[in-house]
């Protein structure tokens, strides 16, 4: 394979004015945000004890954001230093590599920044809403079904905002790059999404500690042994709790979905130039871009008729208007701005691709409907397996008749059994657009890459969708800490907050399609950044050293290497939420012990303490995880050579994927189970059965808020440090530079720092009383 390098390439004019265009789209993503932003923010926002309530979330709320980003600045400083050392073609890459690693950090900061700061504002404003349906006295009450409808429609389009800045700033800086560095837009975006995504897994890693800490805390003193309501105000660990739900779910899946924007784009361009020459510039931008219109579209579309009686059915025609304007759109895309025969195309670097039989617009059509139509099926499969209404929540609820064991074996079952069919999706998607590619790798690979790109259409919408889960979660706790919102208002909450739990499901279940679709375009990027790397250098190495292939025991100790990675990064992430739990439900037991007023409503709970607590295990927390996603591959590179590593990052992503849907599911489908049992089944709230539930959900919680979506970023961080480190590998390992002495010390260094930071979680303590 020749190499893909853009030494040579520049800008056409027309392709720089659709660039220009994609810039505006992105801009204009980001006033629409603010338009959206006024609507949240003029809602009214209720009592004064609501009020007081929900201020004392987003005190905490800030305070943990405002500490976690200045402990991973720290971070990301150091990685923009060591990226200057990294080989290129020259110091204006490595320059603007660096630069762009700080944006992508920067955007992806902001934007989960924006998520928790308006999701925090807007969960009061949804609560007041609900209120409306049991006004106080001398107030006028109005129609449950327009009760409903606001509250809902408030709660989505604080998720829509969150989504407007996920594919507003994503898409402004893939376009920014390739504006500025038309010819090293490749190596200066590996840096921008490496940014993006270290960063979101820092934002993942922590604040999915920090919430199922202060959750799972809240539960087993609360719920289990103190009998009393989940958000109830005596409960030391609640406003932790909503604290921990906007760090975690708003801020954390926001950063997450942007870094998986930014790194399909990433894929995408560096592929689309070898694949589509000049054109592969500018059509992987036009897909998303034509994802910010639909994703408006989608959002308004979340509006529902009077007449709606499914807040579920609302967000699905949302979603699904979203998909199919996206798919008609970027079918007109394709057959205007790309030629009929690949004869046509111009500037591609790749051989033998120009006399490929076949229409490249068709390719890129069918790969595009391919990434929409797996998010379209996923969200229906993953809905299945955790909605309330359907067969596997229900038997998880119906198993709590016998006990808690029952139900935790009833969920690990149904997680199991799931993350096949979504994986099964997920490969059938990823081989169908390698197939549109035929006898050119190249071709194949950049077809999975625009399957990446067609999934990012939605994600707008998907944002959106999750976002509106956490809203509502809180409005609910924040009517039940003040006591001000009772009867029909109480219900629409409860019905909303159900639907939020099911649409968080089904978004982790999409951010992990991206995830893998994304990982896998780096991965065909990894494999071509080798064969320039070989080419470059005059490297001489013998074929073992350099194949893929498993047949080799080097390589194949390397796929159980990534596998192996992902096992103990779940382990890790678990047992950190373990760890900090611990201390919170024995500070909320010393609080109930030591201060009996509580109970009777005569003495405060020391909300803050446990603020304190979770927002120190969070940041001691994350290091371990986020250390081992970025040493390991360098230590498996440097140690075993490229082949191994890319051995090792196949590893990664086939496994990744099961777990993640695994731990994904099998924590929603508890949780909705839970709730089905408080709406009255198997003998409502206070009963056997939901005790039993509730230990389900305890289980789960770490399982779909923690470690499954920080395995998301994980493989991402690790697929954009293999594709950085690889010229670096074969330069010093095979290159007329090579340096055994150089490889050993960097290798070793590497797995010091892992095997330090492992021993260094395994020393603390868990907590208990």
């Amino acid at each position: 394979m020749h190499p893909t390098s853009l030494a040579a390439a520049v800008l056409t004019s027309g392709n720089r004015t659709i660039v220009l265009v994609v810039a505006a789209v992105a801009l204009a993503a980001l006033v629409v945000a603010q338009l959206l932003v006024r609507q949240v923010l003029a809602a009214g926002q209720g009592t004064a004890k609501m009020r007081e309530i929900a201020a004392a979330v987003q005190e905490g709320a800030n305070a943990y954001l405002a500490r976690q980003l200045r402990t991973v600045g720290v971070f990301a400083v150091v990685v923009f230093f060591l990226l200057m050392l990294l080989p290129a073609d020259s110091w204006a890459q490595r320059a603007g590599r660096s630069l762009f690693f700080l944006v992508g950090a920067l955007f992806s900061a902001v934007t989960g920044y924006v998520g928790m700061r308006l999701a925090v504002r807007a969960n009061v404003r949804v609560a007041a809403a609900a209120r409306e349906a049991t006004p106080g006295p001398g107030e006028p009450a109005k129609q449950l079904s327009e009760v409903s409808h606001r509250a809902m429609k408030i709660a989505f389009r604080t998720g829509g905002v969150v989504g407007m800045f996920t594919v507003g700033l994503g898409l402004l800086g893939a376009a920014t790059v390739v504006l500025v560095y038309a010819a090293d837009a490749p190596k200066v975006l590996e840096g921008f999404g490496l940014g993006a995504a270290l960063i979101a897994m820092f934002m993942r890693v922590g604040g999915g500690i920090f919430t199922k800490a202060a959750d799972v805390g809240a539960d087993l003193v609360g719920k289990v042994e103190q009998g009393i309501p989940e958000d109830d105000p005596r409960n030391a660990a609640t406003i932790a709790d909503n604290v921990g739900d906007n760090v975690g779910d708003c801020a954390g899946m926001a950063a997450d979905l942007f870094e998986s924007y930014a790194v399909t784009l990433v894929a995408a361009l560096i592929l689309g130039k070898a694949a589509f020459g000049d054109v592969g510039l500018a059509f992987p931008l036009i897909v998303p871009a034509i994802g910010v219109v639909t994703a408006v579209i989608g959002i308004f579309a979340v509006s529902p008729p009077r007449a709606d009686g499914s807040g579920m059915s609302a967000v699905n025609r949302g979603f699904f208007v979203s998909a199919v304007v996206s798919l008609a759109l970027v079918a007109v895309a394709a057959f205007v701005h790309l030629p009929s025969s690949y004869a046509d195309l111009r500037g591609v670097t790749e051989p033998g691709i120009q006399d490929h039989a076949g229409d490249p617009r068709v390719l890129a059509l069918v790969a595009v409907a391919i990434g929409i139509v797996l998010a379209a099926l996923i969200q229906q499969l993953t809905g299945y397996f955790t909605e309330p209404r359907r067969r596997p929540v229900q038997d998880i609820g119906r198993s709590a008749l016998t006990g808690p064991a029952t139900v935790v074996l009833a969920g690990v079952a149904i997680g199991l059994e799931s993350a096949v069919y979504t994986a099964l999706l997920i490969g059938l998607a990823v081989y169908g657009a390698f197939l549109l590619g035929g006898a050119s790798i190249m071709l194949a690979l950049f077809a999975v890459a625009l399957a990446g790109t067609g999934l990012l259409t939605t994600v707008g919408v998907i944002v959106a969708m999750d976002t509106f889960g956490p809203v509502a979660d809180n409005a609910q706790g924040i009517a039940e800490m003040s006591g001000d919102v009772e009867g029909a208002g109480a219900q629409v909450l409860t019905d909303l907050d159900a639907v939020g739990n099911t649409t968080k499901a089904i978004t982790k279940g999409i951010a992990i399609a991206t995830a893998v679709l994304a990982a896998a375009a780096l991965f065909g990027s990894y494999r071509d950044a080798i064969a320039t790397s070989v080419a470059e250098v005059g490297a001489k190495a013998p074929e073992v050293t350099l194949s893929m292939d498993i047949s080799q025991p080097n390589n194949l100790f390397g796929l159980i290497l990534g596998a192996s990675v992902v096992f103990l990064f779940s382990g890790l992430a678990v047992n950190a939420v373990s760890r900090s739990a611990g201390a919170v439900v024995h500070e909320v037991r010393r609080q109930f012990r030591e201060h009996p007023g509580i109970m009777d409503r005569t003495e405060k709970p020391e909300y803050g303490r446990v603020v304190d607590i979770c927002t120190k295990d969070a940041l001691r927390e994350l290091a371990t995880p986020g250390l081992l996603a970025v040493t390991a591959p360098i230590a498996v590179g440097f140690t075993l050579g490229v082949g191994a590593l890319g051995a090792y990052l196949a590893g990664a992503i086939g496994t990744g994927a099961l777990m993640a849907v695994f731990l994904a599911n099998s924590g929603g489908a508890w949780d909705n189970a839970k709730k089905l049992v408080e709406d009255g089944r198997y003998g409502g709230k206070g009963s056997e059965a939901h005790a039993a539930t509730v230990i389900g959900d305890t289980v789960g919680d770490p399982f779909k808020d923690t470690a499954g979506p920080s395995i998301n970023p994980l493989l991402k961080v690790m697929n954009l440090v293999a594709l950085l480190i690889a010229p670096a590998v074969v330069r010093f390992g095979y290159g007329d530079d090579a340096s055994p002495w150089l490889r050993a010390l960097v290798a070793g260094l590497a797995l010091l720092v892992v095997v330090i930071a492992v021993l260094a979680s395994k020393r603390r303590s868990v907590a208990v009383s």
